[in-house]
């Protein structure tokens, strides 16, 4: 595993003291970066063909458009979800150390890929009225200390601004998803999120906002409630592909 800078999470006050860093191999860089030149061109990238549903990639030679095994033979309720980056090396470790190593000043380079995903034609040119964070379980949240996607989600608002609302809510506490296979995560999540009271997506078109996308049985359900709710159209985008 690639060993990650520790900067400082200020950089407004740090820069007055230190130079910009590399997050990774700490090379001296220009800010508003986080990555060096070397490091960004290690994450790797999901290049065509991939799913138009999940954007997982295949490596044949596919023309048009399809959608993979993920994804056939189910009901996933988000109209596409899309993420340019696959959750592997220097990516997954970026994930991880932000997530779970409390490296919250990752959440920077993590939406700026985030916000790569506007470029996507699934995504350029759509409006969005509102972006939805994915929420967890108020347990879960006072044990990380954050909500990953809450964080992100709060930064690629401000870049395409268009405003943050957390219309969901997470009711039912559920096991981690990572031993669960495509139907066992399905059924894991069923009922676990709701509406917000008072909260109101009806006519409208939501971007729901996650860290990771794997088989996207949680964005789904969460997609599912909105769509029951009333939104139009649900659209996902992740900072990376499992």
């Amino acid at each position: 595993m690639l060993a990650l800078a520790k900067v400082n999470p200020l950089p407004a006050l740090s820069s007055l003291f230190y130079p910009a860093i590399c997050v990774v191999c700490s090379r001296d860089i220009e800010r508003p970066e986080y990555l060096c030149d070397s490091c960004r061109g290690k994450a790797p990238r999901i290049s065509s063909p991939f799913c138009a549903k999940c954007s997982e990639p295949f490596s044949g030679a596919i023309g048009q458009t399809f959608r993979c095994a993920n994804c056939e033979h189910r009901t996933l309720h988000f109209d596409s979800a899309v993420a340019a980056y696959r959750s592997r090396g220097l990516v997954r470790n970026l994930v991880h150390a932000f997530k779970y190593g409390h490296q919250r000043h990752l959440r920077h380079p993590l939406a700026q890929w985030l916000g790569e995903n506007m470029s996507d034609t699934r995504l350029r040119g759509r409006h969005f009225d509102l972006i939805v964070p994915v929420p967890l379980h108020p347990a879960r949240e006072r044990e990380r200390g954050f909500n990953q996607a809450a964080l992100l989600a709060e930064l690629l608002s401000r870049q395409v601004a268009v405003p943050l609302r957390p219309v969901l809510e997470r009711v039912r506490y559920t096991t981690t998803q990572t031993a669960y296979d495509r139907a066992e995560r399905m059924e894991n999540l069923h009922n676990a999120f709701r509406l917000r009271k008072k909260a109101n997506v009806r006519e409208l078109h939501v971007l729901l906002i996650d860290d990771v996308l794997t088989t996207g049985s949680t964005l789904s359900e969460c997609a599912r409630v909105l769509r029951e709710a009333g939104a139009i159209s649900v659209y996902a985008a992740t900072a990376a592909r499992a």
